[in-house]
C-alpha cells in the first residue's frame, strides 16, 4: 500500500523533512539563547540605570576601556566646562529620526583631567555641512554633572565610519584616544551622557534613556520555530495516508470499470 514511498518523489521529500526537522529545532534553540542574551543585557542595563552615581574616576582613568558592566552607570563629577574646544558629532538623530549632532563637551575636572560630556543633540539647519553650527553654550563657573557611562566609540561596534577631512570642530565618532590626542591633555576613557543639570531652554535635547531590547520576540520566535519542527512529520504522515487513499480509490475505480466492462463476444 505504501510502495510509493520508494519512488524518486518520496525519497527527496521524506530527505527534505529529515533535513527541516533538526534544523528547525536548532533555529529555535538559536532564537532561544538570543532571548536569554537579551533579557540579561535587559537586566544589566535596568542594574546600572537604577544604581546610586557615583564619582566618575572610580569607574574610568586616562585610557580605560568601559566595561558592558560599566555601561550606562550613573556617574558624577565637578568641574568646568571647555566650550572653546568644544566639537560636535556628525550624523546623529534624535527621537524623532531627525538627522543632526551630538554636542561633545570636554568637561575639565578639578584636577585638571578632561571628562568627555554628551551634552545632547542639535538639529543640523545651519547655512552647510562644513560650517560649525550654532550651539548653546554650557553652563559656565565650576559646575556639578550628572550622566550615564558610555564606552568610546569605534567603526567595529557602532557601524560609523570613521571619515577623514572633516571640517574644523566636527568628528564622527566619540572616542576618548582621539580626543586626547586633539586636546593634548589626559581624557577618562569613555564618556559621558550628560543628564544633569538640564540644558536651558531644552537645547541641545537631552539623549533619552537607553530602551528594552525585546527579548520576547525571540521567545516567541523559539516557540515557532519548534512548532515548525513538529508540523513537519505531522505534514508529511497526512501527505503520504492521503497518497496512499488516493490510489487505493484510483485502484479501486479501476477495477469497478473493469468488471463493468461487457465481455468481448
Amino acid at each position: 500500500m505504501y510502495r510509493f514511498l520508494l519512488s524518486r518523489q518520496w525519497v527527496i521529500l521524506t530527505l527534505i523533512a529529515l533535513l527541516l526537522i533538526p534544523t528547525m529545532i536548532e533555529l529555535g534553540f538559536w532564537q532561544m539563547h538570543r532571548y536569554e542574551e537579551r533579557t540579561a543585557r535587559n537586566d544589566l542595563v535596568a542594574e546600572a540605570l537604577d544604581a546610586d552615581p557615583v564619582p566618575v574616576e572610580r569607574l574610568t582613568a586616562p585610557g580605560k576601556r568601559i566595561t558592558t558592566a560599566e555601561r550606562y552607570r550613573s556617574v558624577t563629577a565637578t568641574g568646568r566646562f571647555d566650550a572653546a574646544d568644544e566639537v560636535v558629532v556628525r550624523r546623529r538623530t534624535n527621537a524623532d529620526d531627525e538627522v543632526g549632532y551630538h554636542v561633545l563637551t570636554p568637561f575639565v575636572l578639578d584636577d585638571g583631567k578632561v571628562l568627555l560630556v554628551n551634552r545632547g543633540w542639535i538639529p543640523a539647519d545651519g547655512p552647510s555641512q562644513t560650517e560649525f553650527p550654532k550651539v548653546p553654550a554650557p553652563p559656565s563657573g565650576e559646575v556639578t554633572v550628572t550622566g550615564r557611562m558610555m564606552p568610546d566609540e569605534t567603526t567595529e561596534a557602532s557601524g560609523i565610519k570613521d571619515l577623514k577631512g572633516l571640517p574644523d570642530r566636527q568628528v564622527m565618532l566619540i572616542n576618548s584616544a582621539q580626543e586626547a590626542e586633539r586636546l593634548d591633555a589626559s581624557v577618562l576613557g569613555g564618556y559621558v551622557v550628560l543628564t544633569a543639570p538640564e540644558p536651558e531652554g531644552g537645547t541641545p535635547e537631552p539623549i533619552g534613556r537607553p530602551g528594552d531590547e525585546d527579548a520576547a520576540l525571540n521567545f516567541a520566535y523559539a516557540i515557532q520555530w519548534w512548532l515548525f519542527s513538529a508540523a513537519v512529520p505531522v505534514g508529511w504522515w497526512f501527505l503520504a495516508r492521503r497518497e496512499a487513499r488516493d490510489r487505493a480509490a484510483a485502484t479501486d475505480t479501476a477495477d469497478d470499470a473493469a468488471e463493468a466492462e461487457p465481455a468481448a463476444v
